[in-house]
């Protein structure tokens, strides 16, 4: 599906818990359209408050507000015909929803403190953590921009979700952070290996990468063992063992 959206200029929005790949995805979509010689921008949507937001997407004018020393273009005017990449939309303030709106339907803006439009050509993919559709009904996100964000909806699986992928996965990271950490490692041994697949993974592809480098980093022998685990993962095994 993302191979097949990339293709076009379709707006697209990933979905999916925290630490599913959905950056990733957005990164390879990028690379697969015909966006792909022009930049990929990202705007981190929670991190900053309404008005620092608004000056980040769309940028502002010398003056316009405390603070403003100097003209800013905005991230917007960056991705021109490029992507812009918008995590955790579902945190976007009802306020900027009207003008990131304006911006998928009219492909104008303005910078903050300053009445001309301007003009940008951006493919806008979104990704959130959250259900817009529950958002929209409570009236903390709008329906015509869900509607908007929401031509191509992709679903990444959890980790939970994808058992049959984690050994293959786990080895992947393991051979990336042992050539990184000049370590000859040769795999995980069956007791960690059975640690890993009975852990639920909250925290997705980026806790089991965080769990491998951990693991490479403190792995003593030729491979890594069900004690190179966290505690919370291996004290089942480590009891057992006992």
């Amino acid at each position: 599906l993302a191979a097949k959206a990339a293709a076009t200029p379709a707006t697209i929005i990933l979905l999916g818990e925290s630490g599913t790949g959905k950056t990733v995805l957005a990164r390879a979509i990028h690379a697969n359209s015909p966006q792909q010689d022009h930049a990929f921008v990202t705007v981190n949507c929670p991190s900053l408050s309404r008005e620092l937001l608004e000056s980040e997407l769309f940028g502002h004018v010398k003056g316009a507000f405390t603070g403003a020393v100097g003209d800013t273009v905005g991230k917007v005017a960056l991705a021109d015909d490029g992507t812009l990449f918008l995590d955790e939309i579902g945190e976007l303030p009802l306020e900027i929803q009207p003008k990131l709106l304006r911006l998928l339907q009219e492909k104008e803006y303005e910078r903050v403190g300053e009445s001309k439009t301007r003009r940008a050509k951006v493919r806008v993919i979104s990704a959130t953590n959250r259900d817009l559709e529950r958002a929209v009904q409570e009236g903390r996100f709008r329906e015509d921009l869900f509607y908007r964000l929401n031509v191509i909806s992709i679903q990444m699986p959890s980790l939970r979700e994808r058992a049959g992928d984690l050994q293959g996965i786990a080895l992947g990271y393991l051979r990336f952070f042992a050539r990184q950490c000049g370590k000859n490692l040769k795999g995980i041994s069956s007791e960690a290996e059975q640690a890993l697949r009975r852990y639920r993974w909250p925290g997705n592809l980026r806790e089991l990468r965080n769990v491998i480098e951990r693991a490479v980093i403190l792995a003593g022998s030729d491979e890594i063992d069900v004690l190179d685990l966290p505690e919370k993962i291996g004290r089942a095994s480590c009891r057992e063992r006992v």
